[in-house]
């Protein structure tokens, strides 16, 4: 089965991560995954939630879409009153991720919070939220103490996310749009540098499959979560 873009079945979206994208946060990054972009802008306060133990600290992150991210016009959460459920689920999905990556005694009583926008959708935004998200988030703790606030980087392990999914019977690694609309079976992956999983989400859209399906759609996406977290460390060594 050809791709719409002509990728091999394992191969990555081209991937770009743009730095400083925006002037006051203290790490942003705009990261294009195919046609998929999203800004992620991680902000720093000097305290930290009541629920939060002494002497740590907290990792969160908000995640939206704007209304023309996708193919037609949708109403801001802000117009419904509320945040919609698969904004709500997917935000927490990358404040779970992001909280992996992060000492949070070394973090000491500062609260990060990562604002993921989509300003563009083309499949695999959660996934490309928490790759940017996680770079942002580094650029964070980067300042806090290159300005004196902590003594070490509060870094734990490097964190990235890419789905993988069956369509038309056949494996293939980080769908866009049209292939994610025909997914079979969609499933994505949260990974460390490690290759450990910090979150599994596996669903069987058109048909159920089966546990030897799943780990080969695992390994797939552990391929992926490798190369991201390559670019990561590029992106971070500049």
């Amino acid at each position: 089965m050809t791709r719409i873009d002509n990728r091999a079945f394992d191969q990555l979206r081209k991937m770009t991560f743009t730095t400083d994208f925006v002037k006051f946060p203290e790490g942003s990054v705009l990261v294009e995954c195919g046609n998929t972009k999203v800004l992620c802008c991680a902000s720093i306060e000097y305290r930290v939630p009541p629920h939060v133990p002494q002497g740590t600290g907290w990792v969160t992150a908000e995640y939206s879409m704007l209304p023309r991210a996708n193919r037609d016009r949708s109403k801001r959460d802000v117009a419904k009153l509320k945040l919609s459920p698969r904004s709500a689920e997917i935000q927490r999905l990358i404040g779970r991720s992001l909280r992996a990556a992060v000492d949070m005694e070394k973090l000491g009583e500062h609260t990060i919070t990562v604002d993921c926008d989509v300003l563009q959708g083309d499949g695999g935004t959660r996934t490309a939220s928490v790759t940017g998200g996680f770079i942002a988030l580094a650029l964070a703790c980067r300042h806090l103490v290159e300005v004196g606030e902590l003594g070490s980087n509060p870094i734990r392990h490097f964190v990235s996310g890419i789905s993988a999914g069956i369509v038309g019977e056949e494996l293939m690694l980080d769908l866009c749009y049209e292939e994610d609309s025909a997914a079979q079976v969609d499933l994505n992956c949260i990974m460390n540098e490690l290759g450990e999983i910090i979150e599994l989400q596996g669903t069987g859209e058109e048909r159920a499959y089966t546990l030897q399906e799943q780990q080969d759609l695992v390994q797939l996406c552990a391929k992926g979560n490798r190369e991201l977290i390559a670019m990561q460390k590029e992106v971070l060594s500049r």
